[in-house]
């Protein structure tokens, strides 16, 4: 009874390592090498696996370019969620995305090194056919967040603009700092997360009426 009780968990720890070591080559490979430039053979060679383990894991190379980010906002989504049911909605977006920087690293490192994932996102953002996908990835996101700003305030998100107003400055904030910090030296978490941190707090005094000083 005993063995047969920790043989799923067993394969299931063997199945996250082979997962998470094509996962790190994979991203090494698409930094170093480029992403097109990169193929699937290359990468299953690199973990001494076949293609067709490859394909177990991942359905292409984009998925698994794409994979520590989803992991990401995965954590975003579920801490926006958890925040204070009295928080107004720009102030729940603030704390879940700063907390969820601060939770992060931990987490990343499960996966691959952090410093991986902050070149995996540089790349993402020079790699036109990625970039694309991005986009993409990210007006779905917006659409998920509006939806729980809407459930929070009890707004029905299709008749109320509030929410994707709202969802739409500051995720404007989150790609301007993205973009800057792409641009930037510095790529730790830290550094990231003061900028985020910078700009969010302009968000407001940038929507007031009047810029000019008397």
């Amino acid at each position: 009874m005993t063995q047969q009780a920790t043989r799923p968990g067993l394969r299931e720890r063997k199945k996250q390592r082979t997962r998470d070591a094509l996962l790190r080559v994979a991203l090494e490979l698409f930094t170093t090498k480029g992403y097109e430039e990169t193929t699937v053979d290359e990468i299953a060679e690199a973990v001494d696996v076949s293609q067709r383990t490859f394909f177990r894991y991942f359905a292409n190379k984009q998925e698994a370019a794409f994979a520590v980010q989803e992991m990401v906002e995965a954590r975003f989504v579920r801490a926006l969620r958890d925040r204070p049911a009295h928080e107004a909605p720009l102030v729940a977006l603030r704390g879940a995305v700063l907390g969820a920087w601060e939770a992060m690293g931990q987490s990343i490192e499960e996966v691959v090194p952090v410093e991986l994932h902050m070149r995996t996102y540089q790349m993402i953002e020079s790699t036109p056919a990625l970039l694309a996908v991005h986009l993409r990835r990210s007006i779905e996101m917006e659409d998920e967040i509006a939806r729980v700003i809407a459930e929070r305030e009890g707004l029905d998100v299709d008749r109320d603009p509030r929410p994707r107003v709202a969802v739409a400055a500051f995720s404007g904030v989150m790609r301007v700092t993205g973009r800057l910090w792409g641009a930037g030296e510095d790529t730790s978490p830290e550094s990231i997360r003061v900028l985020t941190e910078t700009y969010l707090d302009h968000l407001g005094p940038a929507l007031a009426e009047e810029w000019r000083t008397p």
